[in-house]
């Protein structure tokens, strides 16, 4: 059972540590939307997290082989939503009726479309189906149910542990002294979001 949790944990904080567009875009959700909406944002991902950690150890290596034939649509699609989101945000930034617009370019939106909107993009997300690929291979099926519910807890809790990080940095970052940062952040991070989405066309196009 230990074993089962340190393994679940290590998957967990493997898929989510990596700084990607998702890790962007849930640290912005907390400089523009504060504290709440950042942690909805984060909770989402830690969700499709969940979800392929479930898929993980009750599928094994049968649910790489469901994924490889929609991984390329789905690399696409991530591409143009990212690249999308990016040039929304850029716009919204340089129109001077939203300066403090964040990376998604969207309207405050409740806790639970952040949520859903989150768990749909980092369900999309090529570096999540990539590592889950590898690590449905890697690990094999679980047998034993309790062994399966552990590994999928500990890897739900370690991802939901990292996204609330990133979402009380941004937070962090939208308030106070250092509210001045905001701006330049939202830039940098909207090029950062573009680069990822244009790289990930890229890859899926050759």
């Amino acid at each position: 059972m230990l074993e089962a949790a340190i393994a679940g944990a290590l998957a967990g904080y493997g898929i989510a540590i990596p700084v990607g567009a998702i890790a962007v875009l849930i640290i912005h959700t907390g400089i523009r939307d504060g504290l709440r909406p950042a942690l909805a944002a984060g909770a989402g991902a830690a969700g499709a997290d969940g979800i392929y950690a479930t898929l993980a150890v009750t599928l094994g290596a049968a649910a790489a082989g469901l994924i490889a034939p929609v991984e390329t649509p789905l690399r696409l699609l991530a591409g143009l939503v990212l690249v999308g989101l990016a040039v929304r945000g850029l716009v919204a930034l340089r129109s001077a009726r939203e300066p403090l617009a964040d990376a998604t370019g969207a309207l405050r939106r409740s806790h639970r479309r952040t949520f859903a909107a989150f768990l749909g993009l980092t369900l999309l997300n090529p570096m999540t189906v990539t590592y889950f690929a590898a690590l449905v291979l890697g690990l094999g099926r679980r047998d034993e149910l309790a062994e399966q519910a552990v590994f999928i807890i500990a890897a739900f809790a370690a991802s939901l542990s990292w996204q609330s990080l990133l979402a009380g940095f941004g937070a962090l970052v939208g308030r106070g002294p250092a509210h001045r940062l905001r701006t330049p952040t939202v830039i940098v991070g909207n090029l950062i979001i573009l680069g990822f989405g244009l790289q990930i066309l890229w890859a899926a196009t050759r």
